[in-house]
């Protein structure tokens, strides 16, 4: 009896030392929790962690998968790069195909070249352009040779229904580029309909997501107020994705980081008096002619932004750039049918180095009948008056001048006839003075109100727009307009807009007399300065021509 009460009272002591010790450690661990939350609390953060598995899979531990956007001819993958690490070349990837229920990436379907790899440096990203193989429903991913990594990749997502960009500006507010909602152009809209999320994943994990109010909202270009976790700690939270949503829906998909891009305002005058932003596919033949005459006449820092061109570009701005009097970089752009918000991306990156911008195509040139410099001009205006903050020049139209093939001196020599009428016109803004909501249609910002424009006289400053070219030139405008808001010529809409050339259908069919169109007054006033200022007196020839040999 004496053992057996002996044990029970041991069994009691082991009981209650076990119990001691659960209670001690549920203890511990509700006090770490506790402090754990209040400390995220505190800094303006919801006690949440990334989820355990992450989208992001990686070939190497520092190169890693942003996202995969499926556009409608291609499918395109971003890739993150520290900044020490080398990047891959074209021939050093490969675009595999699977299907969606394969076990084993080795298994590929089909293995293909990319169409292209983009370095994008000012992310530090590199763009890898798969070929879009039918029937759909194969996944992409890319193998490296010849190691033989391969990514596994995370969900594709549609190119039009997507938080695509995102940058934090001064005053700390994120401004997020989506498409998907479909807004009115030229138009702001009812910010209290929307909300921006923050978060590792906003679509698969809704409850782990920040909220903020939407502050403007026009076009693509939503402004969102920035959680203070996320500006006081950026390295920390460098993963997380912003995106928006509708209030009463979900958020779309996003493939982008808030961060932080842009320099510091610096008081005093710009490093530039006069800039030039403008965005271009397949144009690099005639961006020489474009840049080193622009160049001439005042502008002095250009910002090319590249949406999705197959030529020869990236070479000849490298040409371009190793001329000290140009100063010109290429921003990859992927996205399409995004002018306006590409526009409002580059003001806002040109807006700390430039005091005016002009928004402009490789097909229109400043003509400056009184021999002043562009410099001159824009010095004449603010001196006259500081509130003027837009220049607005008219537009005149050339037409193919008789011409059935791309004249070989190039193209402000080799169009000299245009309609009477001048249509439209194009700007030349100071970016400080912009609207926060960046509304833009057809190159023409919106101003803050206390801001005025001015129309500049058509005898001091006038663009010429060599807008209808001979036909082999002209026929690429039928094969996607990159405007958000001008239908595609090969869509039967808005088939009375001045975005339309007159006469022609929805299909790139030449017409018989299409050289000899849009020819009402012989115009000869570029051509004869152009020929002044660049022909070469040995050999009569200008520094933008090919030869022939």
């Amino acid at each position: 009896m004496k053992h057996r009460r002996k044990r029970a009272v041991l069994s009691e002591i082991q009981i209650l030392r076990k119990s001691f010790i659960c209670c001690t450690l549920l203890l511990v661990c509700f006090a770490a929790f506790t402090f754990s939350s209040l400390c995220l609390l505190f800094r303006g953060f919801h006690p949440w962690r990334p989820p355990a598995t992450t989208a992001i899979a990686r070939v190497k531990p520092n190169i890693s998968i942003i996202g995969t956007v499926e556009f409608q001819d291609d499918t395109v993958i971003f890739l993150k790069y520290p900044p020490s690490t080398p990047l891959f070349t074209k021939y050093d990837i490969y675009c595999i195909y699977l299907t969606p229920n394969s076990s084993q990436y080795q298994q590929y379907q089909l293995k293909q070249s990319p169409v292209s790899v983009e370095n994008n440096d000012l992310l530090g990203q590199q763009i890898i352009r798969c070929p879009l193989i039918k029937p759909l429903g194969l996944l992409t991913s890319l193998s490296f040779e010849p190691s033989g990594y391969t990514l596994v990749i995370g969900p594709t997502r549609r190119w039009n229904s997507l938080a695509y960009e995102a940058m934090i500006d001064r005053d700390n507010t994120t401004i997020v580029f989506v498409k998907g909602f479909n807004l009115r152009g030229g138009k702001q809209s009812d910010p209290s309909k929307f909300k921006c999320v923050y978060g590792w994943d906003v679509k698969k994990h809704p409850k782990f997501m920040l909220q903020s109010d939407v502050v403007s909202v026009a076009q693509e270009v939503f402004r969102c107020n920035t959680p203070m976790s996320i500006l006081n700690s950026p390295q920390r939270y460098q993963s997380i994705k912003v995106s928006v949503r509708m209030v009463g829906k979900e958020p779309l998909e996003s493939i982008v980081s808030p961060k932080r891009r842009l320099q510091l305002n610096l008081p005093g005058q710009k490093q530039h008096q006069m800039c030039v932003c403008t965005m271009l596919r397949n144009q690099a033949n005639f961006l020489k002619e474009w840049i080193m005459y622009h160049t001439k006449i005042g502008v002095q820092r250009w910002f090319i932004y590249d949406n999705n061109s197959l030529d020869d570009i990236e070479d000849v701005i490298k040409v371009l750039s190793m001329d000290g009097n140009i100063n010109v970089t290429r921003h990859v752009w992927p996205w399409i049918k995004t002018q306006e918000a590409g526009f409002a991306h580059c003001a806002l990156r040109a807006r700390d180095v430039c005091e005016w911008v002009g928004f402009m195509d490789v097909d229109e040139f400043f003509h400056l009948p009184t021999g002043l410099s562009l410099l001159d001009i824009l010095r004449n205006h603010s001196q006259s008056n500081s509130k003027v903050a837009e220049l607005r020049v008219s537009c005149h139209n050339f037409g193919p001048s008789g011409l059935k093939h791309v004249p070989t001196q190039g193209v402000t020599m080799g169009y000299n006839c245009r309609m009477i009428a001048p249509e439209r016109h194009k700007s030349i803004v100071k970016p400080e003075a912009l609207n926060s909501t960046l509304i833009n249609v057809v190159h023409h910002f919106h101003l803050k109100s206390e801001f005025r424009y001015a129309n500049m006289d058509r005898n001091v400053m006038v663009i010429n727009h060599y807008k209808y070219q001979v036909w082999e030139v002209f026929k690429e405008k039928f094969y996607r307009r990159v405007a958000t808001y001008v239908s595609d010529w090969q869509q039967g809409r808005n088939v009375g807009s001045k975005d339309r050339a007159p006469g022609l259908g929805t299909r790139a069919v030449e017409p018989p007399d299409w050289s000899s169109r849009f020819c009402e007054v012989i115009d000869t006033g570029l051509k004869d300065r152009v020929a002044e200022m660049f022909t070469d007196p040995n050999t009569g020839k200008l520094p933008w021509q090919k030869s022939l040999t």
